[in-house]
């Protein structure tokens, strides 16, 4: 994900707190997400996939078991912190982008995108 920063770079200091997932092929790690749940709300963060493998479906794969996990475990909101230039990608899985909400880090442009769950999508939502 950062592959030119150190690992304490994404390191947060609430790591301990989250379900951490990997897909692998073989022995090797190929793709990695980390949820948080708090509450009826839920954040997915440091989705990444090793470049080389990108565009082969296993990021997208490792995605629908988080979402889904989300969704069975009560929460009525999920959200990330997506690179603006993978907006396209978390639309596909029903993601949509929270307005006003774009902001940069480490020089990369990011907005906030969610998907709602349950009666959560037909009610007014909570801005994060």
């Amino acid at each position: 994900m950062w592959p030119d920063r150190g690992l304490d770079y994404v390191k947060l200091d609430d790591d301990d707190d989250g379900v951490h997932y990997g897909l692998f092929e073989g022995e090797q790690l190929v793709s990695a997400v980390s949820l948080f749940i708090d509450g009826s709300e839920a954040q997915f963060r440091k989705f990444a996939t090793r470049t080389e493998q990108q565009g082969q479906g296993y990021g997208s794969r490792l995605l629908q078991h988080v979402l889904n996990e989300a969704e069975r475990s009560g929460v009525n909101r999920i959200y990330c912190n997506a690179r603006s230039h993978k907006a396209a990608f978390y639309k596909k899985f029903g993601l949509s982008e929270v307005s006003g909400t774009a902001f940069t880090k480490g020089g990369k442009e990011y907005i906030i995108m969610e998907k709602l769950f349950g009666s959560a999508g037909v009610s007014s939502r909570k801005e994060p």
